[in-house]
């Protein structure tokens, strides 16, 4: 019961004053006065569109494309199956008849036949038979006289360089001038490093230790008083009014276009339910009427009593001139054979020369041929003197 009691408003939420949702609903109220007629014309634009895309759009589509098929893409397939395929065929054949063919007659009859017997034969022939036993006789003769003397005169002039050249400058710089660079020069600059330098510099390192020491922690300290008013002059005020009063504005404004925005489908919906019901009971339910109580007698009646009469009789008429025409036919070609048979005689030959029109069928044949009449029973002029088997 306490809980009942006790319970928030709707639209109230934790942590939000009365005040909040006092100024939240005529927000609302205002939002949706804005939104509404967007909203109606966002419908209305939607179901024009719609019914645009269902009678219009599409059926100009499917007519754009079978127009398009038909004027341009069967032609050009056509163009390209008949003409362009066996033109391209020909040109390929004819490019490498002409460019390819005989370049691979040039490559294989004449190119490799003189690369390989009038350089390569040769060229092999020349390194087996001269240029192999001339290099054997170089080698031994290298191996054989120039070796030995070749090392000889590098011993000489070895000793020779090692003797006069190497000996002295050695001796100068073990004997004279490492005494003279260790004992003149060496001793004198250790000596002063140690015993002056060292002390000095110490002394210099310490002093700018704590001079360096003194500028770092003056710097600590700026920095520190700095950093604290930034924070308090200009990032704690920001940030107040950023979650104060920023977040909690542009979340009231955004639920309120929301909520807003859904009103307006409701409304928007019933207006157009509106308009349905009213242009259904002034246009749609007369045509219907009109549809089932006129027109749909009146298609039955003319379906029946004029349409099919008319079908009928001219279905009959075509089939009497069918008839008509294949009697006539079969007449042209009795009296066609006949004239032959008068005029060339009933001999076999004759009757295998005489041509023959598509035959009945007869007592003893086993083929039905279409729209053909009967053949005659009674024998032609001539034919009972043929013998029967």
């Amino acid at each position: 019961m306490d809980y009942g009691k006790h319970q928030a408003p709707q639209g109230y939420e934790p942590g939000e004053g009365v005040l909040t949702m006092l100024i939240r609903i005529p927000v609302r109220i205002v939002v949706v006065v804005l939104v509404l007629p967007v909203r109606m014309v966002w419908d209305a634009l939607t179901a024009l569109w719609h019914a645009a895309d269902r009678v219009l759009l599409r059926p100009l589509g499917r007519a754009l494309a079978r127009l398009l098929d038909t004027l341009v893409l069967t032609p050009l397939t056509w163009l390209y199956t008949w003409v362009f395929t066996p033109l391209g065929k020909a040109a390929s054949w004819l490019a490498v008849a002409l460019l390819l063919w005989p370049w691979i007659g040039l490559w294989r009859y004449v190119v490799v036949p003189v690369a390989r017997y009038g350089i390569a034969a040769p060229a092999v022939w020349l390194y087996g038979a001269v240029l192999t036993p001339l290099g054997h006789g170089l080698r031994w003769i290298g191996t054989a006289l120039l070796a030995p003397a070749a090392r000889g005169l590098g011993t000489g002039l070895t000793w020779l360089f090692a003797t006069l050249l190497v000996l002295p400058v050695a001796s100068l710089w073990r004997c004279v001038i490492v005494p003279a660079v260790r004992y003149g020069l060496i001793v004198p600059v250790v000596w002063l490093y140690g015993a002056v330098l060292t002390p000095l510099g110490l002394g210099t390192a310490w002093v700018l230790g704590q001079v360096w020491r003194g500028i770092a922690a003056t710097g600590r300290g700026l920095g520190i008083a700095l950093a604290w008013l930034v924070m308090t002059l200009l990032v704690a005020p920001v940030s107040w009014t950023y979650r104060r009063i920023l977040a909690p504005v542009g979340r009231e404004i955004a639920a309120a276009f929301e909520v807003a925005w859904r009103i307006a489908g409701y409304v928007s919906r019933a207006v157009g339910r509106a308009i349905a019901w009213v242009a259904w009971h002034l246009i749609g339910a007369p045509v219907s009427w009109a549809y089932r109580t006129v027109c749909t007698p009146i298609g039955h009646f003319v379906r029946d009593s004029v349409w099919a009469p008319a079908r009928r009789a001219a279905a009959e008429t075509g089939r009497a001139a069918r008839a008509a025409l294949a009697s006539a036919r079969e007449t042209v070609r009795q009296a066609r054979r006949d004239a032959w048979r008068a005029l060339v005689g009933s001999t076999d030959g004759a009757r295998s020369r005489e041509p023959q029109g598509i035959p009945a069928r007869t007592l003893g044949s086993t083929t039905t041929v279409p729209s053909a009449a009967q053949a005659s029973e009674t024998p032609l002029l001539g034919e009972k003197f043929v013998k029967r088997g």
